[in-house]
């Protein structure tokens, strides 16, 4: 037997973050369920046996004991009751009864006997980072994550931390985005691991808009994220992470400042006659105080100027403007400075004053030259 009763609102907030982690089809049917284990309070896991995420939820458990239910169907039933407080009862058949106000659900739940456990980490290394800033670290650097499987460590973000703060960086052969933060606190040295960009996307979406710490711990095969109530379990990447530092050229001759919402708004006027069928690079021509931008393709011709400070010494350089804009569009500040070399070595783009918190690196497209 089961026996407990909790806010309907609580629970559906604990289903929604804990079903993220949820098999959407799996040969183990118990995978696309949610593990309820209640005892002096209620948590609920959701586990593909990539990622686990589990929550804990007040409850009044008058009986305890686990069994799983299936996340779809759970998360519907709860979904549509009224707001009020939600009565759970199960029995040894594992038929499970729930009430809320004047409606009643009776569904049959799966034996928690199938489902796997989720992994332990061992407590290695740890560090503690506001969870506010840790969001916005991972927004600024996942845009830059390898969608190709052919090099499985850089479907992730590194992590480096030392007593200088959190370097995290993520690249995909095109790009590479370097994010810096200074650190509350960190126990047992220096550490790096590399963290799967899926499990990172939920990180970011289970940490508040808050001051309040979430804390990262690093075990021998798994990473462990705290946030609040909230864990998320998911497994390392192995392999050789791209050694950035010696990636980034940073003796660039050409240095311009730039609005980085004027460049963006610029960009994005020259990319209307770009389309997945028809692509083709942005033409910038970075010249004194401004830069030239231009796109053709059978769409058609667009051409603007934006306003920058500088001088560009005429150099011809092109991009793919998606890539060129999300570098701009996650940078955070108003005014970055462009670093560049020739037409085909990567563009750097940095603040223009205090500490070097960010670092984009675009590599170019090379330009027909009789366009």
């Amino acid at each position: 037997m089961i026996k407990f009763s909790c806010e309907k609102v609580l629970l559906q907030s604990a289903i929604a973050v804990t079903s993220r982690a949820v098999a959407q089809k799996s040969s183990i049917p118990a995978l696309e369920g949610l593990l309820l284990h209640a005892d002096h309070q209620l948590t609920v896991s959701g586990y593909n046996m990539q990622t686990g995420i589990r929550t804990k939820v007040g409850a009044d458990v008058s009986e305890g004991g686990d069994i799983v239910l299936n996340a779809r169907l759970f998360g519907d039933i709860i979904r549509r009751m009224p707001d009020d407080i939600v009565t759970f009862t199960a029995d040894e058949r594992q038929m499970v009864h729930l009430s809320c106000g004047d409606a009643d659900f009776d569904i049959l739940g799966l034996s928690a006997a199938d489902y796997p456990d989720l992994p332990e980490v061992e407590d290695e290394y740890s560090v503690s980072i506001q969870q506010k800033t840790l969001r916005a670290m991972i927004e600024e650097v996942a845009f830059a994550v390898s969608t190709n499987e052919s090099r499985p460590v850089h479907t992730g973000a590194l992590f480096e931390i030392n007593e200088k703060g959190l370097t995290m960086v993520a690249v995909d052969g095109f790009r590479l985005a370097v994010r810096r933060e200074p650190l509350e606190k960190i126990d047992g040295g220096a550490f790096s691991f590399v963290a799967p960009g899926a499990a990172l996307n939920e990180v970011k979406s289970i940490c508040g808009d808050v001051e309040d710490l979430a804390a990262v711990t690093l075990g021998k095969r798994h990473i462990l994220f705290e946030v609040g109530d909230t864990e998320l379990i998911c497994r390392r990447l192995e392999g050789e992470f791209l050694d950035y530092k010696n990636a980034i050229p940073r003796k660039n001759p050409i240095s311009v400042v730039a609005d980085t919402k004027t460049l963006i708004q610029s960009i994005d006027r020259v990319s209307v006659v770009i389309s997945e069928k028809l692509k083709s690079p942005v033409r910038c021509v970075f010249d004194q105080d401004r830069v030239l931008l231009s796109a053709k393709t059978g769409n058609g011709e667009a051409k603007d100027v934006c306003r920058i400070s500088g001088d560009g010494e005429g150099l011809e350089i092109g991009f793919n403007n998606r890539y060129l804009m999300e570098a701009l569009r996650y940078a955070p500040a108003d005014t970055v400075k462009i670093e560049l070399n020739t037409g085909v070595s990567p563009a750097v783009i940095v603040p223009v004053e205090g500490e070097e918190n960010f670092l984009y690196m675009v590599l170019p497209v090379r330009l027909k030259s009789a366009e």
